[in-house]
């Protein structure tokens, strides 16, 4: 009884908007030109070249008159049946639809075709009508904004997303992109082909990690990337590597949409990684020496100059976020957006309660948001409990997997899995500790491979297995023939000790960022 009362509710708040009567309410008459309206269905009755453009271009709602929308109505069933237009058929049409009467009969149809001249400017008439459309939804949602607003009991975040659902809804479903011509997109896929060659073979936002660019050539633009494992396997963890690396390394602002961890944790996380001192000194349980304090002091002079920028809202909706995305890649050049994580989002207000249906829906915005801003989105994920019940090497991850809706791998352009031999209990071998495989289990404009990596529990990072041995036969060396400083253990080799040219690099100059760390 409650969910049926809240129903009503919720009904009697949006009724449907006659703008006739709004607008005799605000003194103005709707947007429309039904002189316009007419030259376009004349045009169709009496020039079939115009059908194919304004069927493409136009929707019954373009149409303001009730009785030209029904005449279109009929057009459009006819053309979808392959029926050619004219008085004969569009009058049987709407005939048998019941509806031939209401337009004003056959007298009216043979007035509209009458309309000499209406095929010649088609384009323009039809501009126009998209145009006067346009204008009635959004009056239609700001007027549903407006009355929804005045009431006391609808929650601010709700009207919100409403709000924004509404006008971007109003705005998407009238804007369609045209074609392009083969030979605009060839030069265009050349000039990305030279930018390659120039960049060491890299197309995209680099992740740091060699082994995988070599498979992705980077971060696509307007690729969703799906991060999926288990908890606690270290799906933030190699976010944040590759967040860091990008900004960091390669001066790329990055936004971090960090729906689950404040932003304080995930900056505390970033200074492990880069420091390399342990997680309970960084936040304090343990105290830090006078050499470590330095030692924090220069490390972090490059992380803190990262253009970075950290948005921790919880629950945060979905058009809120293509909003703060869309201002970010304006105002601050943002060329990477990490989403951590997909589940922790809200959908579409009028889909809470149908959990698939509004995980789906925000996997479909979150692909429009990189296709419209032509950035890539990397969006964490749950992994089912699937795997785990599984035997032996069957843990690993499938694309069936992935929880709660089978969209997030339709939408999705590339779906990685992180696979970690020791959380599976798969080896009891010392050197399976922090083993890990990036599993590329779809990968739409590549290959599909597995890459081996190491997990650096005490470091909160991952490296690749074969620099991962490179820095082990560093340590032993240096532990064997150099002894250790006053105050510092044995074995520890400062990162600040080296200079520029000595971090390694294997595709790309490193640069230092300006922006503030936010």
């Amino acid at each position: 009884m409650a969910e049926e009362g809240k129903k009503r509710s919720v009904r009697r708040r949006n009724p449907s908007v006659n703008l006739d009567t709004l607008g005799l309410e605000m003194g103005n008459i709707p947007p429309q030109a039904l002189d316009v309206e007419e030259a376009v269905l004349g045009a169709l009755l009496i020039e079939p070249h115009c059908v194919d453009e304004a069927m493409d271009e136009l929707s019954p709602s373009c149409f303001y008159s009730e009785k030209h929308r029904m005449i279109f109505e009929a057009m459009s069933s006819l053309n979808n049946e392959h029926v050619a237009l004219d008085l004969l058929s569009v009058s049987q049409k709407l005939k048998s639809q019941g509806n031939l009467e209401a337009v004003g009969g056959t007298i009216t149809l043979a007035q509209l075709s009458q309309k000499i001249g209406a095929a010649a400017h088609i384009e323009y008439y039809i501009r126009i009508l998209k145009q006067k459309c346009i204008q009635r939804e959004l009056i239609t949602a700001s007027y549903d904004i407006l009355k929804t607003s005045y009431d006391e009991s609808v929650n601010v975040d709700d009207l919100i997303d409403t709000a924004q659902t509404k006008l971007f809804a109003a705005i998407q479903n009238n804007v369609k992109k045209d074609v392009q011509e083969i030979g605009k997109v060839i030069n265009d896929a050349l000039e990305d082909l030279q930018k390659r060659q120039d960049s060491n073979g890299l197309s995209g936002v680099p992740s740091g990690f060699p082994s995988l660019d070599k498979i992705t050539l980077g971060w696509q633009a307007s690729d969703l990337i799906i991060l999926a494992a288990r908890p606690s396997v270290g799906k933030t963890a190699f976010v944040v590597n590759v967040a860091r690396n990008a900004a960091v390394d390669f001066n790329m602002p990055v936004a971090i949409f960090s729906l689950e961890m404040p932003a304080k944790q995930l900056a505390n996380r970033m200074m492990v990684s880069e420091t390399k001192l342990s997680a309970d000194k960084i936040k304090g349980g343990v105290k830090l020496q006078d050499w470590e304090w330095q030692q924090l002091d220069i490390q972090l002079k490059r992380l803190t100059k990262a253009p970075i920028y950290i948005d921790d809202t919880p629950s945060l909706p979905v058009m809120e976020f293509r909003s703060k995305v869309k201002r970010l890649v304006k105002q601050k050049g943002v060329r990477l957006v990490v989403v951590d994580y997909l589940q922790l989002m809200q959908g579409p207000s009028e889909l809470r309660g149908m959990r698939e249906q509004e995980v789906a829906a925000i996997s479909r915005t979150l692909k429009a948001t990189a296709k419209e801003m032509d950035v890539p989105i990397i969006a964490l994920s749950q992994l089912s409990r699937q795997s785990e019940n599984r035997q032996g090497s069957n843990r690993r991850p499938q694309l069936s997997d992935l929880r709660e809706s089978g969209s997030i791998e339709q939408d999705a352009d590339m779906v990685i899995f992180i696979h970690r031999y020791d959380y599976q209990g798969l080896s009891d071998n010392p050197d399976d500790v922090g083993r890990t495989q990036i599993i590329i289990a779809k990968h739409r404009n590549g290959a599909i491979a597995d890459i081996d990596m190491r997990f650096r529990a005490d470091e909160v990072r991952f490296v690749d297995e074969h620099e991962s041995m490179v820095n082990q036969a560093a340590e032993i060396t240096s532990s064997a023939n150099v002894p250790p400083a006053p105050g510092i253990p044995q074995g520890y080799v400062p990162i600040a000790s080296m200079g520029v040219d000595d971090i390694p690099s294997s595709y790309g100059t490193n640069e230092f960022g300006q922006n503030d760390f936010m």
